[in-house]
């Protein structure tokens, strides 16, 4: 069975803020449907993006988590939270033994400062480190040595400690719980849009920042895979057909769209502020929003009010 749409909603842009931060902005879709799927794919990037993180580590001269070192100045329990904050990115599913051996006068050698951070580990080269800065901890006596042992896994979403002390490669180790994701923080928004003379449709702006070990556009293309794995298995036989939105490439092929934005009678400031943000044809203007049409440099209310009229007697 295929049922037909009559909007085909696109990924119209990409904002990269940073290398680890990117707006996505997905337009038109049916009214209601940019919370429906904002909602779904921040879901999906919050729990299901595949990431590494320790599940087990190990200190020379301890046997559990409620101990304190002589010679270091944080306790383990204090060790446990920084570790959970290194950021791992692995190239195998297979779990990587890591391991670090540091003195505390070599330590102290460097800058004088006696921590021992996440680049002080030996790595493989099936890991690396997003935030190699993260603070382990401090030796304050520089006569002792901390030897220390890491299991490194991949999965998905949260590793409670009771699971992963079931599953630990080493019965000597001290399980950790693991937060596998490497996506931060998800926001989105949800805006009303119009195409041509269909006001009724929203825009969605999804907001993705990462911890370094993939790109924002990696998660979401990710997140989006996801779904539409999980929604092909229930869909059956049953397919979508989109037909093309108003102003996309079918219907470009409308003479009446191809009208130069001179001839439609606007004023000349208004005319002239839209030529020189590159808006030449009613087909280049139909397609922008009334949020598009504001941020157009040089471009006021008053210069919407003014379009909103003549696409109007245009009848577009």
């Amino acid at each position: 069975m295929t049922v037909k749409l009559i909007h085909d909603a696109a990924l119209a842009e990409v904002k990269e803020h940073s290398e680890t931060s990117a707006s996505f902005i997905i337009k038109p879709l049916y009214y209601g449907y940019g919370n429906t799927l904002g909602n779904s794919l921040r879901r999906v990037l919050l729990s299901s993006i595949k990431g590494a993180a320790i599940t087990s580590f190990s200190i020379e001269g301890t046997t559990h988590e409620f101990t304190a070192i002589p010679g270091i100045r944080e306790d383990v329990v204090d060790i446990m939270l920084n570790l959970k904050n290194i950021r791992f990115k692995c190239h195998t599913d297979s779990p990587v033994e890591l391991e670090l051996e540091i003195k505390g006068s070599a330590q102290k050698a460097k800058d004088g400062d006696p921590r021992v951070t996440a680049s002080d580990i030996k790595l493989t080269s099936d890991v690396e480190i997003a935030n190699p800065n993260q603070v382990i901890c401090h030796i304050d006596d520089p006569k002792y040595t901390l030897k220390m042992r890491f299991v490194v896994e991949t999965g998905r979403g949260y590793l409670t400690v009771e699971k992963s002390g079931e599953e630990r490669l080493h019965g000597d180790m001290i399980a950790l719980d693991a937060v596998f994701t490497p996506v931060l923080r998800v926001r989105y928004n949800v805006e009303n849009t119009r195409v041509g003379q269909d006001t009724n449709l929203q825009q969605l702006t999804i907001t993705v920042d990462t911890d370094g070990t993939l790109t924002p556009r990696e998660a979401f293309q990710e997140a989006a895979a996801i779904l539409v794995n999980q929604y092909s298995a229930l869909a059956g036989d049953t397919s979508v057909e989109s037909a093309p939105a108003p102003g996309t490439q079918e219907e470009q092929d409308d003479t009446s769209l191809m009208v130069p934005v001179e001839d439609l009678g606007l004023s000349a400031r208004t005319a002239n502020a839209l030529v020189n943000n590159d808006i030449k044809t009613v087909r280049d203007l139909v397609v922008l929003s009334d949020s598009d049409l504001k941020e157009l440099k040089g471009f006021g209310s008053k210069a919407l009010d003014e379009v909103k009229a003549k696409l109007t007697e245009f009848k577009v």
